[in-house]
Parts: structure tokens; C-alpha cells; sequence
């Protein structure tokens, strides 16, 4: 079993804390989680990117000028894909580029960033982020005690509103309520940071 620090807000050791070595400790599958980040990032593409085709460029209906006698190549239309102005020939329309991956490699995936993450010493574990009110200025301090510079992702409850709202305004911050955690957001980021809830929860399911 690995072993964690939980710390407090203050960036004190409070406890200590053991991992499950089939979620924390397993040897980093790149290719899945690299599959799933392009499954991820494919999905969130709007595919509205849109070019005429020679039928749906106005005008042109007129043959230019008359097929022979004129010593010019004949032309049936100005709005022919050679034209100026004319329609693209193979060009991109409206589409879906997502696809799908097997639920199976998606929680190898997160186990995998996760044992990464914990490999490399970037993964940080607060006991609980206790705001009164949301206070973007107390959430700096925060990061600051923890020793946290540059981007982070922090997970945290579903319940704990005020920590949702202080982080959120932070731009070097991505703040992830507890089951909405994915490969790309557990990777995209210098530190990931989690409640020791919210931590237990994602342990449980992906265990």
C-alpha cells in the first residue's frame, strides 16, 4: 500500500493516509491514456466549420462567354473551384468527430494518471478546504501554503460550495466537483490537489 500525507489548508501535516496499489500503483498505461484525452478532446470539438461547394456559391449562373470562336478556354461558370470566388473542391462541412471508448480503458486511464501523478510527487491531498464564504483572496493563501505555483487541478466535494466558488476565479486554477474527475483534466496541470473525500470517493470507484 502507498502512503500519502493529508495535509491541512495551513500546509501542516495532519495525518497520514494509505493508498489502494491497484489505483495509485500501477504501472502508467501512456497509450490509453492518451486514447482517451483525443476521445475527450474530439468530443468537445463543435465540427461547424463549414466551405460552399461550387452549387452553393452565389452567382455564376451565366456561361462567361459563348464556347467557341473566342481563342479563351471554355467556361460553363465563374463559380467553377478554379474561379476566384468560386466553391471548394473536398473542403470541411458540419460533422461529429467523436468516438468512443471502451468504459474499461477510460477507468485504466484514470488510474493510471493518477499513479503518475502520485509517482511524481505532484499529487496533494487537503483534509478540507473549510471557507466561511467564497473568498478568492483566502483561496490564494491556501494554494501559497501548500507550496503550489503554476497550474493545478482541484478536486472537491460536491457539498463544499464555498471552496468551488473561492478557486474558481483563479486562472492558473481548474477546480472539478468529486465525479466529474477525467484523464485530461487529472493530467492537464503541474499539482492535483484533492479533498480527502472527494479522493476516497474516486478510490472507491475506480478500485
Amino acid at each position: 500500500m502507498a502512503t500519502i500525507d493529508i495535509k491541512t489548508a495551513e500546509g501542516k501535516k495532519a495525518s497520514t493516509a494509505e493508498l489502494a496499489d491497484s489505483v495509485f500503483g500501477i504501472e502508467p498505461n501512456i497509450p490509453v491514456m492518451h486514447q482517451v484525452v483525443r476521445m475527450q478532446r474530439a468530443s468537445w470539438r463543435a465540427g461547424t466549420h463549414n466551405t460552399k461547394t461550387r452549387g452553393q456559391v452565389r452567382g455564376g449562373g451565366k456561361k462567361p462567354w459563348r464556347q467557341k470562336g473566342t481563342g479563351r478556354a471554355r467556361q460553363g461558370t465563374i463559380r467553377a473551384p478554379h474561379w476566384r470566388g468560386g466553391g471548394v473542391v473536398f473542403g470541411p462541412h458540419p460533422r461529429d468527430y467523436s468516438f468512443k471508448v471502451n468504459k474499461k480503458e477510460i477507468k485504466l486511464a484514470i488510474r493510471s494518471a493518477l499513479s503518475a501523478k502520485l509517482a511524481d510527487e505532484q499529487l496533494i491531498v487537503v483534509d478540507k478546504f473549510d471557507f466561511e464564504k467564497p473568498c478568492t483572496k483566502d483561496a490564494v493563501k491556501v494554494l501559497e501554503a501548500l507550496g503550489v505555483q503554476g497550474r493545478c487541478t482541484i478536486v472537491v466535494t460536491d457539498e463544499n460550495v464555498n471552496a468551488f466558488l473561492s478557486f474558481r476565479n483563479i486562472p492558473t486554477v481548474d477546480i472539478v466537483p468529486s465525479g466529474d474527475e477525467n484523464v485530461y483534466e487529472l493530467l492537464d496541470n503541474k499539482f492535483l490537489i484533492f479533498e480527502e473525500e472527494a479522493l476516497r470517493k474516486l478510490e472507491e470507484a475506480m478500485a
